[in-house]
């Protein structure tokens, strides 16, 4: 098949969170390629991440407002950080979508989880 008539391939990146009793779809996108989509998901990794645990000393914060605090044994808001800068694991997400194939973190704490996927679709 000439490249040129190869089917193009954009890829749909979609974040989640939900609990025992419900899931909700936070948001999502569709990037022409499967590094636009997962910069997008790593943007989300984080927002989520500064959502869920701000940083104290923040310039928004007002002063005194939140105090650090010692970390749940699973700790969601940790787990999206250290997603969003593995490189490692954006490798393995980029060639699972060159395969043709989805991939999905999820990070959970004692309440929530919260998940990030991208998939390939034709188009």
């Amino acid at each position: 098949m000439n490249p040129a008539q190869a089917p193009t391939r954009w890829y749909v990146a979609e974040s989640r969170a939900g609990d025992a009793a419900r899931s909700v779809r936070l948001g999502g996108v569709t990037a022409p390629t499967r590094r636009l989509a997962l910069r997008w998901l790593r943007r989300q990794a984080r927002r989520f991440a500064d959502a869920l645990d701000p940083d104290p000393y923040a310039p928004w914060v007002p002063a005194g407002a939140l105090h650090p605090v010692t970390r749940a044994p699973r700790d969601a808001p940790a787990e999206l950080r250290s997603w969003a800068g593995s490189l490692r694991e954006h490798d393995y997400a980029l060639l699972r979508l060159a395969d043709g194939l989805p991939y999905e973190f999820v990070a959970r704490d004692a309440l929530a989880w919260y998940g990030l996927v991208v998939r390939p679709v034709g188009r």
